[in-house]
């Protein structure tokens, strides 16, 4: 998947008109969505790789705590575990381009993907990732709610990521956002049947058009279905895998992350 966005990237780079100062951001990226604002998603992290001598964002995450984040185990594969220096993780972040002032750098120490995780399958797809450096937090950076354990999210919830605009198209350079609704797991059976295990989450519209894609792997999926204090979010899903992007009568899967919180907590601790 990397290599993959790291092709679109340089055949749009080395083809653009070297005057333009940087690649023009148009509306309705993430695929049918809309520009988040400053401040918006403050749990939502950037993961960049730094070994190709420039900041390349393949996935997102988010923030559980002031030292620890949450991703896709899809995102770590090939990556050394004791040593991912050359993956960052930027908190703050609204346009990758450009330095609002209000992001935080930090080089990962090291990474743990769930240990049944099966890359083919997507099964058990979730990572916990620990951060070199503290966080600071504040309105731009905050930490994310997880779920009850086993809580079964409900109605419209919230994806943000800076994914490609179109299948096969090149990531936004702007953070985008889209509400989609769940979709029950006996609707979402009838599209993917056995491949979707209890352990995921569906969401989508029927006629298509809004949705996460390539590079939004890893980013989260926060629903309001819980009380809360403020009536914050909580991550309910981590965008994990779909055939094609935001197709007709084609949801999105999750990582289900209520099944894990448990999981999440005993790694962390």
């Amino acid at each position: 998947m990397k290599t993959l966005l790291l092709c679109l990237f340089l055949v749009v780079v080395h083809s653009a008109p070297h005057w333009k100062p940087r690649l023009q951001i148009l509306d309705g990226n993430i695929i049918g969505g809309f520009p988040a604002y400053e401040g918006e998603f403050p749990y939502q992290l950037s993961l960049q790789d730094i070994s190709f001598g420039f900041h390349f964002h393949f996935c997102g995450a988010v923030i559980y705590n002031e030292n620890w984040g949450i991703s896709a185990a899809q995102c770590f594969q090939g990556e050394d575990v004791e040593d991912p220096s050359n993956i960052i993780a930027v908190a703050g972040e609204l346009e990758i381009d450009l330095i609002e002032g209000h992001e935080q750098t930090i080089a990962l120490s090291h990474f743990i993907q769930h240990e049944d995780f099966d890359g083919y399958r997507r099964s058990n797809d979730i990572a916990v990732m620990k951060m070199s450096k503290t966080l600071t937090f504040n309105e731009f950076v905050k930490p994310v709610s997880l779920p009850p354990a086993n809580h079964t999210a409900t109605g419209d919830c919230i994806i943000s990521g800076w994914g490609t605009t179109t299948e096969g198209g090149i990531s936004s350079k702007v953070l985008m956002k889209a509400t989609l609704p769940i979709i029950t797991d006996k609707a979402c059976r009838v599209v993917y049947g056995e491949s979707l295990e209890d352990t995921m989450i569906c969401a989508g519209l029927p006629e298509g058009g809004v949705g996460g894609c390539t590079a939004d792997t890893g980013g989260p999926m926060v629903c309001y279905d819980v009380e809360s204090p403020l009536d914050s979010p909580y991550l309910a899903g981590i965008m994990s895998w779909s055939h094609g992007c935001a197709r007709p009568g084609i949801p999105s899967v999750y990582c289900e992350v209520s099944h894990y919180v448990d999981w999440i907590e005993s790694h962390i601790s």
